[in-house]
């Protein structure tokens, strides 16, 4: 056998269509998910009878298959009915009602947006939309800094299914009664996938982004065992596709564990980002966690308006939800004491790095 024989060619790659593993890619089938998305067809299915369907609130931890079930449904909904009209955004990036109307318009192709107010746009949004049934999915949708969107939806849109996603169940419970009292809602658990299922999953997706034969059984398990210990799937896809990167990177036609390896120490320098990329007021926020890790997030406001910053607490919410989505923190919620359901939220560094 020649030196070169393992060696990949100039023109060769170990890749077959390496997008199936980006985190936005929505397979043709959500395995594993079969029940919970029958509740929610079940939720939706008297809007084919012209009735209003039900309202229900998915929860459980991210990378768990929440969104990417609910996107399944509503692209059948669309390819199989013109009656009932799908409704997706995600309330990270629309957080006002503004925002969530604008993005309405958008999606229903309304173009004359400019210098017209929040009711004046929802007014001509609601006459196309009360021509048929409705699907809203808000997701992410604690991110959400008003929910003013949700009154107005529950109030003049005729038949309509409203889901909401989120991690925390607990989000639920200081809803404002004249919504919740609107709302009814029934809630889905997403539990975590299994190890039998983060296999099938990854395997899955593996067949489609590589060439056959490429991966050790060695490094698939590796892989597989970080990911279930991790318990979120999209961590699973990027290692396949580092360590991919990697192998392709020695010129390796094999993806071996040394490849799995290198990826998971990767997995570790994104969560140890360099505070030095924060802005100044989110250099002091994560300052002021580092000195208070442990504390309540209203404590960690408290100490961060007295060492100078002029931020108000629903803007300091914002900052703490970007450093906690950039890994500089971890943040938990705290149901029940004297101030009823709580932030935690504690410096990430002191997680170790061999948790992963």
């Amino acid at each position: 056998m020649g030196i070169f024989d393992d060696m990949l060619k100039d023109s060769e790659s170990l890749f077959m269509d390496p997008v199936v593993l980006d985190y936005d890619y929505l397979p043709k089938l959500i395995p594993y998910r079969e029940k919970e998305q029958k509740h929610v067809a079940f939720c939706i299915k008297p809007l084919f009878a012209s009735r209003n369907g039900k309202n229900i609130l998915l929860h459980g931890p991210p990378g768990i298959g929440k969104t990417a079930a609910i996107r399944h449904i509503l692209r059948e909904l669309e390819e199989n009915t013109d009656d009932i009209i799908p409704i997706y955004i995600n309330t990270w990036q629309k957080n006002t009602t503004y925002k969530v109307v604008i993005e309405i318009c958008e999606q229903l192709d309304y173009k004359f947006t400019h210098n017209k107010k929040t009711e004046e746009l929802f007014s001509i949004v609601m006459k196309d939309l009360n021509k048929k049934s409705v699907v809203f999915c808000f997701d992410e949708i604690d991110k959400a800094e008003d929910l003013d969107f949700l009154y107005m939806i529950l109030e003049k849109i005729y038949r309509k299914t409203i889901i909401l996603i989120t991690n925390y169940k607990e989000w639920a419970i200081n809803l404002d009664e004249r919504i919740k009292s609107r709302l009814t809602l029934e809630m889905l658990e997403f539990r975590r996938y299994n190890d039998f299922e983060v296999k099938g999953i990854l395997f899955e997706r593996l067949k489609y982004a590589f060439v056959p034969n490429v991966w050790t059984n060695e490094a698939l398990g590796l892989a597989v065992k970080k990911t279930a210990t991790i318990g979120d799937v999209r961590t699973g896809l990027y290692l396949l596709r580092e360590a991919g990167n990697s192998a392709e990177d020695r010129a390796s036609k094999r993806i071996e564990t040394e490849d799995v390896e290198k990826a998971i120490e990767k997995i570790s320098d994104i969560k140890i980002k360099e505070p030095s990329s924060l802005k100044e007021d989110e250099q002091l926020i994560l300052d002021v966690i580092k000195d208070n890790s442990g504390k309540k997030i209203g404590e960690l406001f408290d100490i961060y308006k007295e060492k100078g910053g002029e931020g108000v607490y629903k803007t300091f919410q914002r900052k703490i939800d970007y450093l906690s989505k950039n890994k500089f923190i971890s943040t938990e919620k705290q149901m029940g004491g004297p101030d009823g359901t709580t932030t935690i939220v504690k410096y990430e560094r002191e997680t170790r790095l061999d948790e992963f």
